[in-house]
């Protein structure tokens, strides 16, 4: 239920079939324990992360391994942006015990024109089944200035109309 810890766009997200959702305001250490328990034993295999500094960091933390035994799953961090910050610490350990494998996405990073079109066709699929959803809000041209300026938490996508 949304409340003031809580923001109804988490819950949306949830809804849509989100694994986890972690609120990320939350102090250093409480941030990495948030990570740690939305991986659970399983771990994470794919990490799309718009972010990058501080959050980054306390996924990393989250992910690294203290002890010896030998981590099977590999996780993918797919580095998109930067709205956090445009740098990390990066320590060895992280490297060392997670499995962790770390791409970016951007114009020099596109892969090959097969895995385009086979993950372009399998998201078609996705959006004609009903499965992807996008909360949009319709909103007529000369209106659209004033709908730019508002705080909108849902964070719907505006569709502008004639």
């Amino acid at each position: 239920m949304p409340s003031a810890h809580y923001p109804s766009w988490l819950s949306t997200v949830r809804e849509l079939g989100a694994d986890a959702t972690i609120r990320l305001d939350q102090p250093g250490q409480d941030l990495t324990q948030a990570f740690a328990r939305a991986a659970g034993d399983t771990g994470f295999n794919v990490i799309i992360d718009y972010l990058w500094g501080r959050p980054t960091e306390a996924l990393l933390a989250a992910i690294t391994r203290a002890d010896l035994r030998h981590s099977a799953a590999r996780t993918r961090l797919v580095q998109v942006g930067e709205s956090a910050g445009p740098t990390i610490s990066l320590p060895a350990a992280v490297l060392r015990s997670s499995g962790l494998e770390i791409v970016g996405a951007g114009s020099g990073s596109v892969p090959p024109r097969d895995v385009m079109v086979d993950a372009y066709n399998q998201l078609m699929a996705r959006a004609a089944s009903g499965e992807l959803r996008v909360d949009t809000e319709r909103i007529p041209l000369a209106e659209i200035g004033a709908a730019w300026q508002r705080a909108d938490p849902t964070r719907r996508r505006l569709v502008i109309i004639p």
